[in-house]
Protein backbone atom coordinates (compact mmCIF):
# COMPACT_ATOMS: atom_id res chain seq x y z
CA UNK A 1 0.00 0.00 0.00
CA UNK A 2 1.43 3.61 -1.19
CA UNK A 3 1.75 6.47 1.52
CA UNK A 4 -0.82 8.45 -1.21
CA UNK A 5 -3.15 5.58 -1.07
CA UNK A 6 -2.93 5.61 2.89
CA UNK A 7 -3.78 9.16 2.85
CA UNK A 8 -6.77 8.86 0.32
CA UNK A 9 -8.25 5.84 2.58
CA UNK A 10 -8.09 8.30 5.56
CA UNK A 11 -10.12 10.85 4.12
CA UNK A 12 -12.62 8.51 2.67
CA UNK A 13 -12.94 6.63 6.17
CA UNK A 14 -13.82 9.94 7.68
CA UNK A 15 -16.13 10.84 5.53
CA UNK A 16 -17.92 7.87 5.68
CA UNK A 17 -18.03 7.73 9.16
CA UNK A 18 -19.26 11.24 9.42
CA UNK A 19 -22.07 11.05 7.41
CA UNK A 20 -23.37 8.58 9.26
CA UNK A 21 -22.23 10.09 12.87
CA UNK A 22 -22.47 13.74 11.92
CA UNK A 23 -24.28 16.11 14.04
CA UNK A 24 -26.93 17.92 13.32
CA UNK A 25 -26.18 21.33 13.82
CA UNK A 26 -27.21 24.66 12.49
CA UNK A 27 -24.11 26.07 10.60
CA UNK A 28 -23.94 23.04 8.98
CA UNK A 29 -27.21 23.47 7.11
CA UNK A 30 -25.74 26.79 5.22
CA UNK A 31 -23.03 28.02 2.98
CA UNK A 32 -23.00 31.45 3.65
CA UNK A 33 -19.54 32.46 4.64
CA UNK A 34 -20.81 35.07 7.21
CA UNK A 35 -23.04 32.26 9.22
CA UNK A 36 -19.46 30.09 9.00
CA UNK A 37 -17.68 32.45 10.51
CA UNK A 38 -19.75 33.49 13.55
CA UNK A 39 -19.84 29.30 14.43
CA UNK A 40 -16.43 28.85 14.20
CA UNK A 41 -15.39 31.62 16.16
CA UNK A 42 -17.96 30.92 18.63
CA UNK A 43 -16.72 26.91 18.82
CA UNK A 44 -12.94 28.31 19.44
CA UNK A 45 -12.45 27.42 22.97
CA UNK A 46 -16.11 26.47 23.40
CA UNK A 47 -17.58 23.22 23.45
CA UNK A 48 -20.59 22.63 20.79
CA UNK A 49 -23.17 22.03 23.17
CA UNK A 50 -22.45 25.52 25.35
CA UNK A 51 -21.91 27.53 21.86
CA UNK A 52 -25.15 25.92 20.73
CA UNK A 53 -27.57 28.58 21.84
CA UNK A 54 -25.40 31.58 21.74
CA UNK A 55 -25.26 30.75 17.88
CA UNK A 56 -28.86 31.05 17.69
CA UNK A 57 -29.11 34.23 19.40
CA UNK A 58 -26.17 35.81 17.99
CA UNK A 59 -27.60 35.02 14.78
CA UNK A 60 -30.98 36.30 15.17
CA UNK A 61 -29.76 39.47 17.08
CA UNK A 62 -27.05 39.95 14.04
CA UNK A 63 -28.44 37.91 11.05
CA UNK A 64 -26.14 40.03 8.37
CA UNK A 65 -22.67 41.63 8.22
CA UNK A 66 -24.13 44.74 8.09
CA UNK A 67 -26.29 44.48 11.39
CA UNK A 68 -23.12 43.02 13.40
CA UNK A 69 -21.13 46.14 12.15
CA UNK A 70 -23.77 48.68 13.16
CA UNK A 71 -24.09 47.27 15.95
CA UNK A 72 -23.05 49.24 19.52
CA UNK A 73 -19.99 47.53 21.32
CA UNK A 74 -22.39 46.73 23.99
CA UNK A 75 -24.70 45.24 22.63
CA UNK A 76 -22.17 42.80 20.98
CA UNK A 77 -20.67 41.93 24.24
CA UNK A 78 -23.97 41.28 25.84
CA UNK A 79 -24.78 39.03 23.40
CA UNK A 80 -21.79 37.26 23.57
CA UNK A 81 -21.84 37.19 28.09
CA UNK A 82 -20.89 33.93 29.45
CA UNK A 83 -18.95 32.73 26.69
CA UNK A 84 -15.70 34.03 27.75
CA UNK A 85 -12.46 34.86 25.07
CA UNK A 86 -14.31 38.28 24.95
CA UNK A 87 -11.29 39.20 22.76
CA UNK A 88 -13.54 36.85 20.34
CA UNK A 89 -16.12 39.60 20.76
CA UNK A 90 -14.50 42.41 20.06
CA UNK A 91 -12.53 41.41 16.53
CA UNK A 92 -15.71 39.64 15.49
CA UNK A 93 -17.32 43.49 15.59
CA UNK A 94 -14.32 45.01 14.10
CA UNK A 95 -13.76 42.67 11.30
CA UNK A 96 -17.27 42.93 10.33
CA UNK A 97 -16.36 47.20 10.29
CA UNK A 98 -13.55 46.12 7.75
CA UNK A 99 -15.79 44.23 5.78
CA UNK A 100 -18.08 46.75 5.33
CA UNK A 101 -15.78 49.84 4.86
CA UNK A 102 -13.37 47.30 2.64
CA UNK A 103 -15.51 45.19 1.07
CA UNK A 104 -18.57 47.30 1.09
CA UNK A 105 -20.63 44.97 3.13
CA UNK A 106 -19.48 41.27 0.50
CA UNK A 107 -17.56 38.97 2.36
CA UNK A 108 -14.08 38.48 0.69
CA UNK A 109 -13.51 34.95 -1.19
CA UNK A 110 -10.14 35.50 -1.20
CA UNK A 111 -8.09 33.54 1.22
CA UNK A 112 -6.01 36.38 1.79
CA UNK A 113 -8.59 38.94 2.07
CA UNK A 114 -10.09 36.53 4.63
CA UNK A 115 -7.11 36.32 6.42
CA UNK A 116 -6.71 40.18 6.51
CA UNK A 117 -10.20 40.65 8.74
CA UNK A 118 -8.98 41.55 12.56
CA UNK A 119 -9.13 38.20 14.63
CA UNK A 120 -8.72 35.61 11.86
CA UNK A 121 -5.98 33.08 11.59
CA UNK A 122 -5.41 30.14 9.20
CA UNK A 123 -7.71 28.32 10.81
CA UNK A 124 -10.58 30.39 10.58
CA UNK A 125 -10.06 31.29 7.37
CA UNK A 126 -9.20 27.65 5.98
CA UNK A 127 -12.47 26.64 7.48
CA UNK A 128 -14.69 29.50 5.71
CA UNK A 129 -12.90 28.63 2.22
CA UNK A 130 -13.44 25.03 2.61
CA UNK A 131 -16.99 25.02 3.84
CA UNK A 132 -18.22 27.96 2.87
CA UNK A 133 -16.37 27.99 -1.02
CA UNK A 134 -15.71 24.88 -1.24
CA UNK A 135 -11.81 25.58 -1.68
CA UNK A 136 -9.22 22.78 -0.53
CA UNK A 137 -7.97 24.47 2.28
CA UNK A 138 -6.91 22.22 5.37
CA UNK A 139 -8.30 23.13 8.54
CA UNK A 140 -6.46 22.71 11.54
CA UNK A 141 -7.47 23.01 15.05
CA UNK A 142 -7.32 21.22 18.31
CA UNK A 143 -8.85 18.16 17.21
CA UNK A 144 -7.10 17.88 14.42
CA UNK A 145 -3.68 18.60 15.95
CA UNK A 146 -5.02 15.71 18.18
CA UNK A 147 -6.22 13.29 15.63
CA UNK A 148 -3.07 13.17 13.49
CA UNK A 149 -0.63 13.32 16.10
CA UNK A 150 -1.88 9.72 17.61
CA UNK A 151 -2.27 8.59 13.73
CA UNK A 152 1.22 8.98 13.01
CA UNK A 153 2.92 9.55 16.05
CA UNK A 154 4.25 12.85 16.11
CA UNK A 155 6.56 13.18 18.43
CA UNK A 156 7.63 16.50 18.19
CA UNK A 157 5.37 19.12 20.48
CA UNK A 158 2.36 19.68 18.91
CA UNK A 159 2.44 23.56 20.56
CA UNK A 160 5.93 24.19 18.54
CA UNK A 161 6.60 25.75 15.35
CA UNK A 162 8.19 22.41 14.15
CA UNK A 163 5.42 20.37 15.18
CA UNK A 164 2.51 22.98 13.69
CA UNK A 165 4.34 22.77 10.30
CA UNK A 166 4.84 18.92 10.42
CA UNK A 167 0.80 18.29 11.31
CA UNK A 168 -0.09 21.11 8.50
CA UNK A 169 1.83 18.86 6.34
CA UNK A 170 -0.14 16.05 6.56
CA UNK A 171 -3.33 17.69 6.98
CA UNK A 172 -3.07 19.00 3.44
CA UNK A 173 -1.79 15.65 2.21
CA UNK A 174 -4.82 13.56 3.60
CA UNK A 175 -7.47 16.58 2.45
CA UNK A 176 -10.11 15.85 -0.01
CA UNK A 177 -9.18 18.08 -2.65
CA UNK A 178 -12.94 17.24 -4.32
CA UNK A 179 -14.85 17.18 -1.22
CA UNK A 180 -12.61 19.78 1.54
CA UNK A 181 -15.70 20.86 2.94
CA UNK A 182 -16.79 17.46 4.39
CA UNK A 183 -13.41 16.09 5.04
CA UNK A 184 -12.83 19.12 6.92
CA UNK A 185 -15.87 18.40 9.01
CA UNK A 186 -15.20 15.07 9.54
CA UNK A 187 -12.28 14.94 11.02
CA UNK A 188 -12.78 17.75 13.58
CA UNK A 189 -16.18 15.98 14.30
CA UNK A 190 -14.11 12.70 14.78
CA UNK A 191 -11.47 14.03 17.09
CA UNK A 192 -14.46 15.78 19.05
CA UNK A 193 -16.71 13.07 19.97
CA UNK A 194 -14.45 9.75 18.68
CA UNK A 195 -11.11 10.69 19.25
CA UNK A 196 -11.10 12.63 22.10
CA UNK A 197 -8.53 14.34 24.78
CA UNK A 198 -9.51 11.54 27.82
CA UNK A 199 -11.10 8.18 27.35
CA UNK A 200 -10.97 7.90 23.17
CA UNK A 201 -13.24 5.49 21.89
CA UNK A 202 -10.57 3.38 20.39
CA UNK A 203 -12.27 -0.05 20.25
CA UNK A 204 -15.01 2.19 17.62
CA UNK A 205 -12.49 3.82 15.57
CA UNK A 206 -12.97 3.25 11.71
CA UNK A 207 -8.86 4.28 11.70
CA UNK A 208 -7.55 2.07 14.54
CA UNK A 209 -5.61 -0.33 11.75
CA UNK A 210 -4.08 2.81 10.64
CA UNK A 211 -3.02 4.22 14.04
CA UNK A 212 0.72 4.24 14.76
CA UNK A 213 -0.12 5.04 18.65
CA UNK A 214 -3.14 2.38 19.02
CA UNK A 215 -0.88 -0.26 17.57
CA UNK A 216 1.86 0.66 20.24
CA UNK A 217 -0.73 1.22 22.82
CA UNK A 218 0.44 4.51 23.30
CA UNK A 219 -2.83 6.63 22.74
CA UNK A 220 -2.63 8.51 26.19
CA UNK A 221 0.60 10.08 25.45
CA UNK A 222 -0.28 12.08 22.22
CA UNK A 223 -0.52 14.26 21.16
CA UNK A 224 3.11 15.89 22.86
CA UNK A 225 2.97 19.29 24.04
CA UNK A 226 5.80 21.68 25.53
CA UNK A 227 4.60 22.48 29.29
CA UNK A 228 2.22 25.06 29.46
CA UNK A 229 2.48 28.66 30.30
CA UNK A 230 2.72 30.13 34.13
CA UNK A 231 -0.14 30.08 36.11
CA UNK A 232 -1.16 33.70 37.38
CA UNK A 233 -3.09 33.89 40.81
CA UNK A 234 -5.11 37.29 41.23
CA UNK A 235 -7.43 38.65 44.04
CA UNK A 236 -10.37 40.92 43.47
CA UNK A 237 -12.10 42.39 45.83
CA UNK A 238 -15.84 43.70 44.46
CA UNK A 239 -18.27 46.15 46.09
CA UNK A 240 -22.01 45.73 45.09
CA UNK A 241 -23.55 48.74 46.11
CA UNK A 242 -26.92 49.39 46.94
CA UNK A 243 -27.93 53.32 47.51
CA UNK A 244 -31.41 54.25 47.10
CA UNK A 245 -32.42 51.89 44.99
CA UNK A 246 -29.07 52.29 42.76
CA UNK A 247 -25.94 50.52 42.36
CA UNK A 248 -22.53 51.82 40.47
CA UNK A 249 -20.73 50.10 37.79
CA UNK A 250 -17.66 50.68 36.07
CA UNK A 251 -16.44 49.90 32.40
CA UNK A 252 -12.81 48.15 32.44
CA UNK A 253 -11.11 49.49 30.07
CA UNK A 254 -7.38 48.89 30.49
CA UNK A 255 -5.90 45.99 28.02
CA UNK A 256 -6.43 43.46 30.29
CA UNK A 257 -8.88 40.41 30.69
CA UNK A 258 -12.85 41.12 30.31
CA UNK A 259 -11.87 44.71 28.70
CA UNK A 260 -15.03 46.83 27.83
CA UNK A 261 -17.23 45.00 29.98
CA UNK A 262 -18.79 46.71 33.27
CA UNK A 263 -17.68 45.39 36.71
CA UNK A 264 -18.88 46.63 40.60
CA UNK A 265 -16.59 48.87 41.99
CA UNK A 266 -13.05 46.20 42.41
CA UNK A 267 -10.32 46.54 44.41
CA UNK A 268 -7.17 43.98 43.22
CA UNK A 269 -4.28 43.18 45.54
CA UNK A 270 -1.45 41.32 45.24
CA UNK A 271 -2.49 38.53 47.69
CA UNK A 272 -5.51 37.52 50.08
CA UNK A 273 -6.97 39.99 52.01
CA UNK A 274 -9.07 40.30 54.95
CA UNK A 275 -11.79 43.00 54.94
CA UNK A 276 -10.07 44.75 57.94
CA UNK A 277 -6.96 44.98 55.39
CA UNK A 278 -8.66 46.05 52.79
CA UNK A 279 -9.97 48.88 55.07
CA UNK A 280 -6.66 49.83 55.76
CA UNK A 281 -6.31 50.71 51.81
CA UNK A 282 -5.69 53.72 49.91
CA UNK A 283 -8.21 52.22 47.30
CA UNK A 284 -11.14 51.27 49.79
CA UNK A 285 -10.58 54.96 51.02
CA UNK A 286 -10.96 56.51 47.91
CA UNK A 287 -14.00 54.70 47.36
CA UNK A 288 -15.97 54.56 50.95
CA UNK A 289 -14.17 57.82 52.93
CA UNK A 290 -14.27 56.83 56.80
CA UNK A 291 -18.10 56.73 56.62
CA UNK A 292 -19.16 54.39 59.68
CA UNK A 293 -22.93 54.35 58.85
CA UNK A 294 -21.99 51.90 55.82
CA UNK A 295 -23.07 48.40 56.21
CA UNK A 296 -20.40 45.63 54.47
CA UNK A 297 -21.80 41.78 54.28
CA UNK A 298 -19.42 39.60 52.50
CA UNK A 299 -21.79 37.84 50.42
CA UNK A 300 -19.29 34.82 48.31
CA UNK A 301 -15.85 33.53 47.83
CA UNK A 302 -15.34 32.31 44.21
CA UNK A 303 -12.58 30.25 42.95
CA UNK A 304 -12.48 31.68 38.45
CA UNK A 305 -10.29 29.58 36.73
CA UNK A 306 -9.12 31.34 33.34
CA UNK A 307 -6.75 30.16 30.56
CA UNK A 308 -3.35 31.57 32.13
CA UNK A 309 -5.37 33.20 35.41
CA UNK A 310 -6.71 32.29 38.54
CA UNK A 311 -9.60 35.06 39.91
CA UNK A 312 -9.58 34.56 43.81
CA UNK A 313 -13.01 36.73 43.95
CA UNK A 314 -14.68 38.27 47.39
CA UNK A 315 -18.26 39.63 46.87
CA UNK A 316 -19.32 42.67 49.63
CA UNK A 317 -22.20 43.99 49.63
CA UNK A 318 -22.64 47.41 50.79
CA UNK A 319 -25.70 48.24 51.87
CA UNK A 320 -26.06 52.88 51.97
CA UNK A 321 -28.41 54.97 54.15
CA UNK A 322 -30.95 56.28 51.34
CA UNK A 323 -30.01 59.80 53.03
CA UNK A 324 -26.19 59.56 52.90
CA UNK A 325 -24.92 61.75 50.33
CA UNK A 326 -22.84 59.32 48.99
CA UNK A 327 -20.67 59.59 45.07
CA UNK A 328 -17.83 57.90 43.30
CA UNK A 329 -16.02 59.20 40.67
CA UNK A 330 -16.66 59.88 37.63
CA UNK A 331 -15.77 56.88 36.01
CA UNK A 332 -18.06 54.72 37.91
CA UNK A 333 -21.78 54.86 36.52
CA UNK A 334 -24.62 55.46 38.99
CA UNK A 335 -27.61 52.98 37.73
CA UNK A 336 -31.16 51.88 38.64
CA UNK A 337 -30.72 48.41 40.22
CA UNK A 338 -33.27 46.93 38.42
CA UNK A 339 -31.41 47.81 35.01
CA UNK A 340 -27.59 45.74 36.11
CA UNK A 341 -28.78 42.96 33.54
CA UNK A 342 -28.88 45.36 30.37
CA UNK A 343 -25.08 45.82 30.92
CA UNK A 344 -22.55 43.20 29.58
CA UNK A 345 -20.55 41.51 32.30
CA UNK A 346 -18.12 38.92 32.86
CA UNK A 347 -19.31 35.17 33.49
CA UNK A 348 -17.92 36.30 36.90
CA UNK A 349 -20.20 38.83 37.62
CA UNK A 350 -23.16 37.16 36.00
CA UNK A 351 -22.69 33.87 38.14
CA UNK A 352 -22.60 35.96 41.60
CA UNK A 353 -25.73 38.27 39.56
CA UNK A 354 -27.69 34.98 39.50
CA UNK A 355 -27.53 34.39 43.58
CA UNK A 356 -27.51 37.89 44.60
Amino acid sequence: MTESFDYFVISKTLQCWYEQNKRELPWRETKDPYAIWISEVILQQTRVNQGYDYYLRFIRRFPNVKALAKASEDDVLKQWQGLGYYSRAHNLHAAAKQIEEIFHGEFPKKYSDILSLKGIGEYTAAAIMSIAYREPFAVIDGNVLRVISRLFMIEEPVNSVRGKKKIAAIAHAILDPQHPEIHNQAIMDFGATLCKPKQPKCNDCPLQVHCLAFAKNVVSEYPVKNKSTKITNRYFHYFHIIHNDHTYLCKREANDIWKNLYEFPLIETSKPSTFIELQNTASFTRLFGANHDILFTHQSHVKHILSHQIIYADFYKVEIPDSENFSLPDKFQKIPAEYITDFPVSRLIHKYMENY
